[in-house]
């Protein structure tokens, strides 16, 4: 075992000391993010009770937000490929049961309040540490589509008999989606730089035997490369999200979501893939439509459409996948999505 003398303890302890000290910064930037934005609203002279104010305070806000939630996240994976390389994660969960890996992934995406786009960087940080694409997929439709927030504000609205069959569908969507795109095989759908990652070429810095100060390193390397090649995208979707977040045209929706048409479904999931919010944003809107009469299996397929299937997230992943991968992805998802409108119609 290799020894450290007092010069390399002393770098290491410097080291730690700055991780901390960033990790301190980057929670009070995060938790400052709202006032921020509140702040320079009223800069603008805007206001959130108008459609211009809302979709500007939205952009203000969810735009660091991600960029913070990327650049985090990138750079503790980077850390953890110093100690278990891609090819060494990958192994780990290729090796158990088809479907355990989704189910863990999907489980994760529970507990993670993240809407679509925040739940992206986890996303690609997944990828750049082995983790097989099926189980990605699983915890990137979970994550935004079946959070606590979801379910506590169905809970509260409609009971748990709803809240618990949207639990079920829900995570019968995110596993099985997840497990039939990776059983295509569609890795070599990734974009090149993705997928150098995946081979072991991106991650040329996770040795064996480095210090702290080369696992820093390597983690700013990895936020260097990864987040430099993908913050434009991040930019332009949350920019989309945020012009369409004010615009919610609740009246026209209600009016054919209530009708007891075969095409309510599909037309609502067509509807809400544009839009963009996360599952806090939208529960609102779908009491209105509730109490304007529409179906609640109608306005759920519209409600998981617009936090599972958004425009804004397409556009961010991108950066990562071709646009076959994000063809099947949607079409997959937006197929379990149907499922779900039509068995709440049909049993509620």
């Amino acid at each position: 075992m290799r020894t450290l003398d007092a010069g390399q303890t002393g770098k290491t302890v410097k080291y730690l000391a700055l991780l901390l000290l960033a990790a301190v910064l980057w929670f009070a930037a995060y938790g400052q993010l709202l006032p921020l934005a509140d702040a320079l609203l009223a800069l603008l002279g805007l206001t959130r009770a108008t459609h211009l104010g809302e979709a500007v305070h939205f952009f203000l806000y969810d735009t660091p937000k991600v960029l913070l939630l990327l650049a985090g996240i990138v750079f503790l994976m980077g850390i953890v490929q110093t100690v278990f390389p891609p090819e060494r994660t990958r192994a780990l969960l290729s090796g158990r049961r088809a479907g355990v890996g989704n189910l863990l992934a999907a489980a994760l995406g529970v507990v993670t309040p993240f809407c679509s786009c925040s739940a992206v960087p986890l996303f690609i940080g997944f990828l750049s540490a082995g983790v097989p694409l099926g189980v990605t997929f699983s915890f990137l439709i979970a994550a935004p589509m079946v959070n606590e927030i979801a379910l506590a504000l169905l809970f509260a609205l409609f009971g748990w008999q709803v809240a618990l069959l949207y639990l079920g569908l829900g995570l019968a969507v995110a596993i099985v989606a997840g497990l039939v795109i990776g059983r295509l095989g569609m890795e070599n759908h990734l974009e090149d730089w993705v997928q150098k990652i995946l081979n072991g070429q991106g991650a040329a810095y996770a040795g064996d035997a480095l210090d702290w100060p080369g696992r820093l390193a390597a983690g700013t390397a990895h936020v260097r490369d990864i987040v430099g090649k993908v913050w434009p995208y991040v930019i332009a979707g949350i920019a989309l999200g945020a012009g369409i977040h004010g615009y919610v045209p609740e009246d026209f929706m209600a009016s054919f979501m209530g009708r007891d048409v075969w095409w309510a479904v599909p037309a609502a999931v067509v509807l809400g893939i544009p839009m963009y919010t996360n599952a806090a944003g939208i529960i609102p809107i779908v009491e209105a439509l509730i109490g304007k009469g529409a179906a609640l299996g109608t306005v759920l397929a519209f409600m998981m459409s617009v936090i599972a299937l958004s425009a804004p997230e397409m556009i961010i992943l991108r950066k990562a996948l071709k646009p076959r991968l994000i063809a099947t992805f949607a079409g997959i998802v937006g197929a379990g999505i149907l499922l779900v409108g039509y068995v709440f119609n049909l049993v509620l």
